[in-house]
């Protein structure tokens, strides 16, 4: 698709408030400081086609690059951050950590793009089978939920197991080196691990009731700019509907910025589903709850948190 065709493709697209609550009037802001991982089509999408800063060319608008959900939100709570796009359990590990954060945004579930998986040779072929093992993954993150999860349904505890918590790069070299008998990873990195022949798929977030990517934001900014907030969540959806109407550009851009093999990028991309940016419900709130009352049970938060409080 050529760049005046993908132009008026975006510009032909109604702005549509994604959220349940209706905003007042807002003022827009001067500067939005937006953070993003590697994964986060949208906004990956978004920022090489420009979009915002063509919607909004006065706003003075910083791209932070963040490896993963935890320490996204560890700026956003320490005032460097506006909006962020994480997974499901951040937010949770954020509000326990006093953070004072309003959920804005939700995608649809991705359960299997959560991921467990051994080496390719390993004897493990369940869950069940992890008991004393040693199991990396990144501290509050999707990828912890997914482990609790799938250890709750083997009627096994946390404690059952060898946490080793390391960023996505640093478990993908231990890993890699045999120092991990699992890992918790989520795609794109599990992608590329499995189409190298590195890994074999355990388990995945299937049947588990996980919620998808949330977007959040500082509750003061939130305040101040909630209409604003409303067209750029509707923004970045456009920009995902790139991913089906225009597959080979967004592609392109995705295997540069990701540095993965097409083929890897693509498989991604063939098993998410369409991922327009909605509401937060009743129903994701519950799912939420569930995860921070579980994590609770555990020990692994250090208090209730209670899901609703991040609602303006």
């Amino acid at each position: 698709m050529n760049r005046r065709t993908l132009l008026k493709q975006l510009g032909a697209v109604v702005v549509a408030a994604p959220l349940a609550r209706a905003w007042g009037e807002t003022a827009r802001p001067a500067r939005l400081r937006l953070g993003y991982q590697k994964g986060s089509i949208a906004l990956v999408l978004a920022k090489e086609h420009r979009l915002l800063e063509r919607a909004y060319p006065q706003l003075a608008l910083d791209w932070l690059e963040f490896p993963a959900g935890p320490q996204m939100l560890e700026a956003l709570n320490l005032g460097r951050l506006d909006v962020a796009s994480t997974g499901d359990l951040p937010p949770l590990f954020a509000q326990a950590a006093g953070a004072d954060l309003v959920y804005i945004g939700a995608e649809p579930a991705k359960p299997r793009a959560e991921t467990l998986l051994v080496p390719v040779g390993s004897p493990l072929h369940s869950v069940a089978e992890l008991k004393g093992k040693r199991i990396g993954l990144q501290k509050g993150s999707s990828s912890h939920n997914l482990v609790l999860r799938l250890l709750q349904r083997e009627g096994l505890a946390f404690s059952d197991i060898q946490p080793v918590y390391l960023a996505p790069a640093d478990a993908n070299a231990a890993f890699s080196q045999g120092s991990l008998d699992a890992w918790a990873i989520w795609a794109p990195y599990s992608a590329l691990v499995l189409h190298q022949g590195q890994a074999r798929l355990l388990a995945d977030g299937t049947g588990l009731g996980l919620n998808g990517p949330l977007y959040t934001a500082r509750r003061d900014y939130a305040r101040a700019h909630g209409a604003f907030l409303n067209e750029l969540l509707a923004q970045l959806s456009q920009a995902e509907a790139l991913t089906r109407s225009d597959r080979e550009g967004s592609l392109d851009i995705l295997v540069r910025v990701m540095g993965l093999d097409r083929q890897v990028v693509a498989d991604y991309l063939d098993h998410r589903p369409p991922s327009p940016i909605g509401p937060i419900t009743p129903e994701i709130l519950a799912a939420q709850q569930r995860s921070a009352d579980l994590f609770v049970s555990n020990g692994l938060l250090p208090r209730k948190v209670e899901v609703k409080a991040a609602l303006i």
